[in-house]
């Protein structure tokens, strides 16, 4: 008997009236936000038999797309990422998602957005081509303590370390930087990865050890392994993707404790992928395809796709498309008689 998995689809979450562009879980409540071109964010809820219903739509205000997601890690603060060039913080009063801070400063469309696993720092890039790094203050106050200028066109994608004040971003010039923050001066540009041949779309640490995945338009998703205290370097080319890559999340997976966990795959060509790493006795990497499905939002690009982080629920992925909707998946084990 061998082990294998399938992808199931457990729901379908329509509403929004134009392109999905991103969906974002709260890392402590049975919740998931959704954001589109639309100019709206969906949240719905969900319960232990993850079952999903829709909670409430938030009206942003942006005036134009609403292209990224972040949940505080207290899970009571969202924040929105829009092509207006500004960043919303809301937070519920009374029931309600108000809108608590904007933070403005950008000068052309925000890309993405992502807070610090202590909640204590919020990053953003944008098409201007800079990364902006933010202190979070009480009542939804925000400093900005950084403007980092190190990319040479549009910032695609932040995402900070899991447990370290490291920030990795990555951008249209093909190349993916890590910043620190120097506390005689400021933060800085310590690491440039390059490797990939097309825009770098997204990007996904390893929920332990220090790796990074990346996607990118070169139809690659790449692992970055920490070899040194700042330095990383490429480990690990998976291809097969037939299409530009848009995005890539990494979760625990069910898998045994040699492994590094399942890493997920969505872009232009349909397609979910999702490979299992683990590392050899010689600590070079071992990836296996264990599971895909094609079409995964019928004819529509699959513009992204994030593992569920909350305990019970870490087999599930959240998708969204060009058709509008989010889509709920669990990854599931077979037995193959052979």
């Amino acid at each position: 008997m061998a082990l294998s998995y399938t992808v199931q689809a457990i729901q379908q979450l329509p509403g929004h009236e134009d392109r999905a562009w991103h969906v974002c879980w709260n890392p402590t409540k049975p919740l998931l936000a959704s954001c589109s071109a639309d100019k709206s964010v969906r949240v719905y809820q969900y319960n232990d038999a993850a079952n999903f219903s829709h909670l409430t739509t938030i009206s942003t205000g942006h005036t134009k797309t609403v292209r990224s997601l972040a949940w505080a890690p207290s899970g009571k603060t969202l924040a929105t990422a829009s092509f207006d060039a500004n960043i919303g913080i809301w937070e519920q009063e009374d029931g309600d998602w108000e809108c608590a801070s904007l933070l403005e400063g950008h000068e052309t469309e925000c890309k993405s957005v992502a807070y610090s696993s202590s909640g204590t720092l919020l990053a953003s890039c944008s098409r201007d081509k800079t990364v902006w790094i933010w202190e979070v203050h009480p009542d939804s106050d925000f400093e900005c303590l950084s403007v980092l200028m190190e990319h040479t066109q549009d910032v695609k994608c932040v995402s900070w370390h899991p447990t370290e004040e490291i920030l990795a971003s990555a951008s249209y010039d093909d190349t993916i930087k890590m910043y620190l923050d120097d506390p005689s001066d400021d933060w800085f540009c310590f690491l440039t990865l390059t490797g990939h041949t097309s825009t770098v779309w997204s990007l996904a640490w390893s929920p332990e050890k220090s790796y990074l995945a990346s996607a990118s338009d070169d139809k690659t998703v790449r692992i970055w392994r920490r070899v040194a205290q700042h330095k990383w370097e490429c480990a690990l080319v998976l291809e097969g993707n037939e299409r530009s890559v848009y995005s890539v999340t990494w979760g625990p997976g069910k898998a045994p404790s040699s492994s590094l966990g399942w890493v997920a795959a969505v872009g232009g060509d349909g397609f979910i992928r999702v490979w299992e790493l683990s590392e050899n006795e010689d600590s070079s990497l071992h990836h296996n395809l264990i599971a895909q499905l094609p079409n995964a939002h019928d004819v529509h690009d699959v513009n992204s796709a994030v593992w569920c982080p909350r305990q019970g629920f870490q087999d599930l992925l959240a998708t969204t498309g060009d058709d509008g909707t989010t889509r709920i998946w669990r990854v599931e084990s077979k037995i193959d008689h052979v």
